[in-house]
């Protein structure tokens, strides 16, 4: 099946200490060599499985500040709204930009 989709071979030369860092990354990746490369050329960030975890830890956390204003504007709709409220909420407001910042700084735009 794989002989279909990927016809070209290419062989590639490289020193010892290349191809044990090649390997390393590889299997840190969960991916096999040739994989491992054809992901390298393809440069898709989303593919990356670093940006995949930061993306969902982000997602996860948006997600709860979410739910946590929904919470504050039931509860100011149910008249039973408190100043703590909105101290939470600014707090998680703050925690969602820096986030945000954190990911723009180390991935970019």
């Amino acid at each position: 099946m794989a002989d279909r989709i990927h016809c070209v071979k290419k062989t590639l030369r490289l020193m010892p200490g290349e191809a044990k860092e090649l390997a390393q990354k590889a299997e840190m990746a969960g991916m096999c060599e040739a994989d491992y490369l054809r992901f390298l050329i393809s440069q898709k960030p989303n593919d990356y499985p670093e940006i995949r975890i930061l993306l969902k830890q982000l997602t996860n956390e948006i997600n709860r500040i979410g739910n946590n204003i929904n919470q504050v504007v039931y509860n100011n709709n149910s008249e039973l709204y408190r100043r703590e409220d909105k101290e939470n909420l600014n707090a998680y407001m703050k925690k969602l930009n820096l986030t945000m910042k954190e990911v723009v700084e180390q991935f970019g735009n």
